[in-house]
C-alpha cells in the first residue's frame, strides 16, 4: 500500500458521472437524484445550480472553479431531445409533434423565441433615439461636410433620407367612414397605393369567406397630421384576389385592374373597374367597365406607353396574354412556366415577367410576329420562383425578388446581377417589393413580418421594422412608401396594413395625430 506524504491529498475525479471520488453522505445524495430523476411528464430536469456547486466542492483551485462556473451558468450543455430552459433554470423533454403530456415542441420553442424578439423590437422602436443607419451618420455631420464642398447634392439628399428612415415612429391611423358604428374587424390582405399616392385599394379577408375590397382616400390638415377614410361602396366576392395594378384609361389612375381566381362553378376573370364606382357620388356612367374571363392569372400589368396606351397584360399558368382593353385584340405568348410578376418599361412598350422557374424574361410589343420564343429580348435567371420585379426610371436595370429570400439588381444590357440586398426572408409566399427612387430606399416585407428598408445603390440594409401583431402566415403587413402620402402636399412616410389595423410611419418626428378629415368619397 502506497502511503502518502503529509501535506497531501488524494486526487479525486470531477464530475457526478465517475463512480470515484464520492463523497461522504451518499444516502442523502441518492435522496437528491430521486427528486431530480422522479415522475415528471416533462422528463428528467435537474438544476444548474446544483451542479455548480458540485465542482466547486471538487475543485482544489478557488481560481479554476470560479471560471468553470461561469461558464456552466453562462451556456449550459446541449443534451440530445432536451430544451433548458435558462428562467426556470431547468431541461425539459422535447417530443415531436404535438400532444396533450407534453405540448412542448421544437416549434413551439422557436415561436416563443421570435416573439420575444420581435417585442425586444418594439420596445428598441418606441426609444426617441434609435440607432443611426451607418456608423458615424446624423444629420448635423452631413450638414457640415455639405456646407464644407465634401458631400455633393444627390449624396447628401440619399444619405438625410437614410437618417429620417432610421427616426420614423410608429401611429396608429384611425380610419373614418360613414358607418361608425360598424368599424372595420376584417384582416387586410394587400393594400396598393396610385401613383400620387391620394387613394389606396385595400383587399381584406371576410371572416365567413371570400373577401371586399374598396378604395381608401388620404388627406392632410393644416396642423401637419394624416387622416383616412374609406368609401362606402365595398364589392364582396367569393373569389380570391390574386393580383392588383392601377390602370390609366381616361386619365392617370382612373381604373384598377383585378385578377380573381376562379372557384366551383365560377370562372376566374380580370376585371377593369373605375376609381369611380367606389364613390359614393360616383357619375351614371364612370367609365370603361368591363371584365375578361382569364383564369388561373396569377399577375397583371397596365402598359404606360403611348404606343400601347390601352393595353394590358396578364400572367397564366404557361402563357402570357396582351389584350387591348378598347378593340380586345388578343396577343397569346406560350412560355415554359406560369407567370407570376409581371411590369411594363414606360419609355419602350417592354413587358418584364417573373416565372416560377425562376426565368426573367422580356417581351418587345413591336415584335409580334417571331415564332419559337425568339421575340424574348432578353432572358437571365435566379435560383426560384420570381415573386416580384420593377423595373428602374434608366429602365436598364431590373429588381427581382424570389422565394430563397433574394432580392438582385439586375443589368438588362448584360444579364447579370449588379448589387444584392441582403436580409430578406421568404419560403414560399408570393410577397412584393417597393421601390422609391427619388429617396433611394427598397422596401419589402418578408414572411417573418419584419419591414426591411434598404439602400438602394449599395444595398445597405438601413432599418428592420417588426410587425405590431405577433407573427403569422396570415398576418403578413402589406406597405405602401411615398414622398407625398396624401397627395401632391403630403406627407412623406410609411403606411403598413396588419390584422384590421392602419399604421403610419411619419418622416417628420414632431408629427401630430387627430387631424381633422378634409376630403372624402
Amino acid at each position: 500500500m502506497k502511503k502518502w506524504r503529509e501535506g497531501q491529498r488524494p486526487h479525486r475525479r470531477r464530475g457526478g458521472s465517475q463512480r470515484h471520488g464520492w463523497y461522504r453522505g451518499s444516502r442523502q445524495r441518492s435522496t437528491q437524484d430521486e427528486q431530480w430523476y422522479g415522475n415528471n411528464d416533462a422528463g428528467p430536469s435537474f438544476r444548474a445550480s446544483q451542479r455548480r456547486d458540485e465542482s466547486q466542492t471538487a475543485s482544489s483551485s478557488s481560481s479554476s472553479s470560479s471560471s468553470s462556473s461561469s461558464k456552466t451558468s453562462s451556456a449550459a450543455p446541449d443534451l440530445p431531445g432536451f430544451y433548458f430552459d435558462p428562467e426556470k433554470n431547468r431541461y425539459f423533454r422535447l417530443l415531436p409533434g404535438h400532444n396533450n403530456c407534453n405540448p412542448l415542441t421544437r416549434e413551439q420553442l422557436q415561436e416563443k423565441e421570435r416573439e420575444k424578439q420581435r417585442n425586444k423590437m418594439l420596445i428598441e422602436d418606441d426609444k426617441p433615439r434609435k440607432k443611426a443607419p451607418r456608423a458615424g451618420l446624423n444629420t448635423s455631420l452631413l450638414l457640415q461636410k455639405r456646407h464644407l464642398g465634401m458631400l455633393p447634392q444627390n449624396s447628401y439628399c440619399r444619405l438625410v433620407h437614410e437618417v429620417k428612415v432610421s427616426g420614423m415612429k410608429r401611429h396608429k391611423l384611425e380610419i373614418q367612414s360613414s358607418d361608425n358604428s360598424n368599424p372595420n374587424t376584417d384582416n387586410f390582405r394587400l393594400i396598393v397605393g396610385d401613383s400620387a399616392c391620394e387613394q389606396v385599394f385595400t383587399v381584406n379577408d371576410v371572416s365567413h369567406g371570400g373577401c371586399k375590397y374598396g378604395i381608401m382616400n388620404f388627406s392632410t390638415s393644416s396642423r401637419g397630421s394624416l387622416s383616412v377614410e374609406m368609401c362606402d361602396n365595398l364589392y364582396f366576392t367569393n373569389r380570391k384576389v390574386n393580383s392588383i395594378c392601377w390602370a390609366s384609361v381616361n386619365y392617370p389612375d382612373s381604373h384598377v385592374l383585378l385578377c380573381l381566381v376562379g372557384v366551383a362553378d365560377t370562372p376566374g376573370c380580370v376585371s377593369l373597374l373605375p376609381a369611380s364606382l367606389f364613390s359614393n357620388f360616383n357619375p351614371d356612367q364612370p367609365g370603361m367597365l368591363c371584365s375578361f374571363k382569364i383564369s388561373s392569372a396569377w399577375s397583371c400589368a397596365w402598359c404606360l406607353n403611348p404606343q400601347f396606351d390601352k393595353t394590358f397584360s396578364t400572367g397564366l399558368s404557361r402563357r402570357v396574354i396582351v389584350k387591348d382593353a378598347e378593340t380586345g385584340r388578343t396577343q397569346t405568348y406560350s412560355v415554359g412556366s406560369d407567370v407570376l410578376a409581371q411590369q411594363f418599361a414606360r419609355r419602350v412598350p417592354v413587358l418584364f415577367n417573373g416565372c416560377r422557374s425562376g426565368e426573367i424574361f422580356s417581351i418587345d410589343l413591336r415584335q409580334r410576329g417571331r415564332r419559337d420564343q425568339s421575340w424574348k429580348a432578353s432572358r437571365f435567371h435566379q435560383e426560384s420562383a420570381i415573386t416580384s420585379v420593377r423595373v428602374l426610371q434608366d429602365e436598364n436595370y431590373l429588381l427581382a425578388a424570389d422565394m430563397l429570400g433574394q432580392i438582385k439588381l439586375w443589368d438588362v444590357r448584360v444579364t447579370k446581377p449588379v448589387q444584392d440586398y441582403k436580409g430578406h426572408y421568404n419560403e414560399h409566399a408570393y410577397l412584393p417589393i417597393h421601390v422609391n427612387e427619388p429617396e433611394g430606399l427598397l422596401l419589402a416585407v418578408g414572411q417573418d413580418c419584419y419591414t426591411r428598408l434598404w439602400s438602394l445603390k449599395d444595398g445597405h440594409l438601413l432599418r428592420t421594422i417588426p410587425s405590431p401583431h405577433p407573427a403569422a402566415n396570415d398576418l403578413i403587413p402589406s406597405v405602401v412608401f411615398s414622398s407625398n402620402l396624401g397627395g401632391c402636399k403630403g406627407l412623406p412616410g410609411l403606411l403598413m396594413a396588419v390584422k384590421h389595423d392602419l399604421y403610419y410611419f411619419p418622416y417628420n418626428t414632431d408629427y401630430q395625430e387627430g387631424g381633422e378629415l378634409q376630403a372624402g368619397c
